[in-house]
């Protein structure tokens, strides 16, 4: 039997865990993400567990079986950083960002204003580009 995400969509409203983020700085910023990704995306917000805001979903299947929903986009505040979901980037398209780490599939930020906000947006669209590719809507 195939086994699902672990991570799925909840009835929890985004704007209840957007006015617990901490502190009201990072709360600014995930707000500015959350209009932005909606935006972009043309999706309302919805939460994905307890702490993912995420934008549209898709449905995948793997080979060996396992298959499940999951978001197009989305972020997380964490403790130290924000984590935005974004797929199909790779290194090139990262140098005009600014103060950032990454890994497969997460792009780390401190603060907003320590990236280049037309960057950010050029890579999200390419984000979506990239899963409308592979998981058309």
């Amino acid at each position: 039997m195939a086994q699902g995400n672990k991570t799925v969509a909840t009835g929890e409203a985004v704007e209840d865990m957007l006015s617990r983020i901490e502190p009201p700085e990072r709360q600014a910023d995930a707000r500015v993400l959350a209009a932005l990704m909606a935006r972009l995306s043309g999706e309302p917000a919805t939460m994905w567990g307890p702490a993912i805001v995420g934008f549209g979903r898709y449905h995948y299947r793997y080979d060996s079986g396992r298959e499940g929903d999951s978001l197009r986009i989305g972020f997380a505040s964490r403790k130290a950083e924000l984590v935005l979901y974004l797929a199909g980037l790779d290194d090139a398209d990262l140098t005009a960002l600014g103060k950032h780490r990454h890994g497969k599939g997460c792009l780390y930020v401190k603060r907003l204003r320590d990236i280049d906000m037309a960057a950010l947006e050029t890579l999200i669209a390419k984000s979506l580009a990239h899963m409308d590719e592979a998981y058309p809507r």
